[in-house]
Parts: C-alpha cells; structure tokens; sequence
C-alpha cells in the first residue's frame, strides 16, 4: 500500500504502479467520489474502449427470481 501526500494545491500524485496497471496517461479524465470515509478514482474510459472487458467473466452467478 502506498502514501501520497496532498499538495498545498490539494494535489496528489498517483504512484506509477498505479497508473501503469490503470493504464492512466496525462490528461486522462478521473471521476472523483467519496464513498465512506475514503475516495476513489474511477479513470473514465471511451465506450470503444470498453469492448470486450468482460471477456471470461463467470456468468453462473446466482440470480434473484424475476418477478412477474
């Protein structure tokens, strides 16, 4: 786990294993959110990049009964 320290400017810097395995590059737009007492940092993708990342995903998952 890693620390960052909040800038004068309320800047932050993310780690370089962070942005690397998120694939983050400069001038990528992050959504912000305070979910808790935390924050997360969503990176915000283009629709065309988003084809095929559920590629593998278990789809035998239990689901709730439809109602009628």
């Amino acid at each position: 786990m890693d620390t960052v320290t909040v800038s004068p400017k309320y800047q932050v810097v993310i780690p370089k294993h962070v942005r690397e395995s998120m694939r983050i590059r400069p001038g990528q737009r992050v959504r912000v959110f305070a979910y808790g007492d935390r924050i997360e940092m969503v990176p915000i993708r283009k629709m065309r990049d988003m084809r095929g990342f559920l590629k593998g995903i278990n789809t035998t998952v239990v689901r709730e009964k439809r109602c009628a």
